[in-house]
């Protein structure tokens, strides 16, 4: 029995005001106990944004979209200004790729021009080592060039964290880091390409891999921080004929991209590098070559256990795990 109290989690509570009444609306979020504040909106409730008062405060703001030159991508432009009102309007204009805005900003009018500056320049750092979106901003400026007084940086490192939580829940995914990929070791050299870092749940428990075995496509997978994640060197099947499914655009964009390669065969396609998908079922269908339900198709190897029972199981598993070190 361990001496130690294990260590608490705790939720958060984030409040998602619709301005419009409408889901589609023009949205304002924010966790409860902090001052800051996110103003989300469309193309189509632009105008409304920059006609809130608090857009026209000191702030910082987010244009994000697709890549227009890469499907597989998303793209983004970050800026901060002494009124934001004054500024994104010549931004947006500029950039035709977006389709949500977020201006951040304080419901204290707390940010000063410091804050906002070194606000950019981390959230350039942050987003640019993330790896998951194209940034449209020319210029990188170096956060510790912008000196802030020690306690103020504490307070902009903390105001950080919460945007870290904030932004994925109102759809801009561009602070979380990609699941780092490690060389494999002898042992588990299955697919011979990249293995992904030993992931965990929320309380720290072990989660498996999960395999394909289908008329020679042989894939695994691993499930990271909300992500299914294929391993490099997995197998693909290759033009099986069968029915049209919606991932074709997919697996054609992963073939152009030099994620999916032929095999030496030329009977398979084989994946270059690890790739993260946004469900089992996404990863299913382009191994498979056809429709396929994910939660039914990958297995832990050796058990048989679907990824569906697996989640079953984890569910029961977790208030234990909860209670094994009190």
């Amino acid at each position: 029995m361990s001496s130690e109290a294990p260590q608490e989690i705790f939720g958060r509570t984030i409040q998602i005001f619709l301005v419009d009444g409408a889901p589609d609306g023009l949205a304002i979020a924010s966790i409860h106990g902090w001052t800051g504040s996110v103003l989300v909106a469309t193309q189509s409730t632009f105008g409304r944004l920059l006609a809130r008062p608090e857009v026209d405060r000191t702030g910082v703001y987010v244009l994000f979209g697709p890549d227009p030159s890469d499907v597989l991508s998303m793209r983004a432009y970050i800026g901060e200004a002494d009124s934001v009102a004054e500024r994104i309007g010549g931004s947006a204009g500029d950039r035709g790729f977006w389709e949500i805005a977020a201006v951040i900003t304080t419901s204290d009018e707390a940010l000063t021009k410091g804050h906002v500056r070194y606000l950019e320049a981390r959230l350039l750092e942050l987003a640019n080592n993330a790896g998951r979106v194209t940034l449209d901003n020319t210029q990188f400026p170096d956060p510790e060039r912008r000196r802030l007084p020690e306690a103020d940086r504490a307070n902009m490192e903390s105001f950080l964290a919460n945007l870290r939580i904030i932004l994925p829940v109102v759809g801009l995914d561009l602070l979380k880091p990609r699941p780092r990929l490690t060389v494999p070791t002898p042992a588990e050299t299955d697919t011979s390409g990249d293995k992904l870092a030993p992931s965990s749940g929320p309380l720290g428990e072990e989660q498996p891999r999960f395999e394909i075995r289908h008329r020679g496509a042989t894939a695994l997978a691993e499930e990271q921080n909300g992500e299914f994640i294929v391993l490099g060197g997995s197998n693909a099947r290759k033009d099986t004929g069968s029915a049209s499914h919606g991932y074709q655009e997919l697996k054609k964009e992963l073939i152009a991209k030099g994620i999916l390669i032929p095999t030496d065969a030329g009977d398979m396609y084989k994946f270059a590098t690890s790739y993260a998908f946004r469900s089992p079922s996404a990863a299913a269908a382009v191994v498979l070559d056809r429709s396929a339900n994910g939660r039914t198709e990958w297995k832990i190897p050796g058990t048989g256990l679907t990824y569906h029972a697996w989640q079953v199981s984890r569910s029961k598993l977790i208030p234990a795990l909860a209670l094994e070190d009190l």
